[in-house]
């Protein structure tokens, strides 16, 4: 009996299992590759910024200058050459949820009520700072009414100055003043650059209709008033559904973007209160166990009808840090109402002095401004000149 073993190149099995291996690794490779590639790509045309951003104005007190001792003469040290010393190991921050520490998205909600981005106004203007070490989410309103220049579109009709949110308006495809990367949130987003040293990396615009659909989709949600408000246009409107009793109230979609709009009971800074009621509110009812089965509906809702240039991936990052967010990490930013001046020199707008908008807005992404609330404390404690915590209701 012949003991002697076959020769490799005569087992053909081995050359099957070889030849198999090698072209399931090369279709991973071919599949893998473009699916890698759409996860990381953006959903929606980029802000197509190049460069870094110039760097924000902080808040730093000058140091009085050092007055020289004329009467005595400057002492003749000798100094010695310094040991070299060993540099001390670094401590590399745990991330939670992905590689990228930080995000700065510029949110935008537009009053425009069909389902499309064609034009609009930009009813809501936010920078989104989010920080995956802490972690920590610090949200910065600008009110719709500043002041601003815009850059780029002076060619049509002379424009160089308008309200904040005509910007966005001027940068929507239907108007075609503006030719640049991103459109309305394009040239929104330099006009926040040009004007205040803010340079968003990415974007997301909703628009009133699928901000109400995407609230249905989670079932409602809830918020508490101490007080009534009755937010009809005249007593004697048929409108009851503009009613807020006092107490709990159950808000849909219709009502809640109604209630984060109301105009005519105080003033802008209360309707921004608002906006950020209903915003904890919706991030209170995601977290809840009743709304897993709304979820499906209202990313469908997000996916399809929301405009934005975050992938796939970030979106998933953002995803996965929301339930390590508690309501003493969320904290809403505000302008300080003295800081800005009503004028009706254009309509109605607010101006101000630009060097202290941008302190504060260098402040806010430099995490100097507004400093994180201490511990234990409530929205109802807090100081709200400048900021906002979400409200913690009652028991039921």
């Amino acid at each position: 009996m012949n003991s002697t073993k076959r020769p490799f190149s005569r087992r053909p099995g081995v050359w099957l299992i070889a030849f198999g291996s090698l072209m399931i690794c090369v279709l991973a490779a071919m599949l893998i590759g473009p699916l890698v590639r759409l996860w990381r790509a953006p959903l929606g045309p980029s802000l197509g910024f190049e460069g870094t951003a110039s760097a924000p104005a902080v808040f730093q007190p000058e140091a009085p200058p050092e007055q020289p001792d004329e009467t005595d003469p400057a002492p003749n040290i000798a100094f010695e050459p310094a040991p070299s010393l060993t540099p001390a190991p670094t401590h590399t921050p745990d991330i939670y949820c992905g590689q990228t520490p930080s995000m700065l998205i510029l949110a935008v909600g537009i009053d425009y009520r069909p389902g499309t981005y064609t034009y609009g106004l930009a009813d809501v203007t936010r920078l989104v700072k989010v920080d995956f070490v802490t972690p920590r989410v610090t949200v910065l309103d600008f009110p719709r009414d500043m002041w601003v220049e815009v850059p780029g579109i002076s060619d049509h009709y002379g424009i160089t100055h308008s309200k904040l949110n005509e910007s966005y308006f001027y940068g929507t495809p239907a108007m075609g003043y503006y030719d640049g990367p991103g459109g309305g949130a394009g040239l929104l987003a330099r006009t926040l650059e040009l004007n205040f040293g803010a340079r968003p990396e990415n974007y997301g615009v909703v628009n009133m209709k699928i901000l109400i659909e995407m609230i249905d989709a989670l079932g409602g949600v809830d918020i508490y008033l101490d007080e009534g408000i009755d937010a009809r246009d005249n007593p004697e409107s048929e409108e009851l559904w503009k009613i807020y009793e006092a107490g709990w109230n159950h808000l849909d979609g219709k009502r809640a973007v109604y209630y984060a709009r109301i105009r005519h009971i105080d003033n802008v800074f209360g309707r921004a209160d608002r906006q950020t009621e209903i915003l904890c509110a919706i991030k209170t009812k995601l977290l809840s166990p009743d709304a897993v089965i709304g979820i499906p509906d209202m990313v469908s809702a997000f996916s399809d009808n929301v405009l934005t240039d975050l992938s796939p991936a970030q979106l998933s990052q953002l995803a996965c840090l929301a339930p390590r967010l508690t309501s003493e990490n969320i904290v809403f930013a505000r302008i300080p109402e003295d800081a800005l001046q009503a004028s009706l020199a254009y309509n109605f707008i607010w101006e101000y002095d630009q060097a202290e908008i941008r302190q504060f807005v260098g402040g806010f992404l430099d995490g100097s401004w507004p400093p994180p609330p201490v511990e234990g404390e409530t929205a109802d404690s807090h100081d709200g000149q400048t900021q906002q915590l979400c409200p913690v209701y009652p028991d039921r």
